[in-house]
């Protein structure tokens, strides 16, 4: 009997701290009120962006960066012609995940 007890006792303690974890882990946030997933989401995007940036023979070799927070990815940077800056923000609406493209690509002046 006394076995049994300390079974459920040690099972209620297990169950506690379990839900102890879940609550910490669930209202873990940054410093700016988002959830590790949306700051890993954003993370996917912009990395996502990228390799697309790389896959375009018209961007290859154009230092553009990207910085994606709640979706809106900003582009900067400086591109050769208009038709770099209108395919790098193309390339970045096609992105899942993509709200909105601030573009602030500079065309250098030749």
């Amino acid at each position: 009997m006394k076995r049994k007890e300390e079974i459920k006792h040690r099972a209620a303690g297990y169950i506690g701290l379990l839900m102890l974890v879940l609550v910490a882990f669930g209202s873990c946030r940054t410093p700016a009120g988002r959830t590790p997933g949306e700051v890993v989401d954003d993370a996917t995007i912009t990395t996502e962006v990228k390799a697309r940036f790389f896959d375009e023979s018209i961007l290859g070799g154009i230092a553009i960066s990207v910085n994606t927070f709640e979706g809106s990815v900003t582009l900067t940077g400086a591109v050769d012609n208009e038709e770099q800056r209108n395919r790098a923000e193309l390339t970045a609406r096609s992105v899942y995940g993509v709200r909105k493209v601030n573009d602030l690509l500079n065309v250098k002046k030749q």
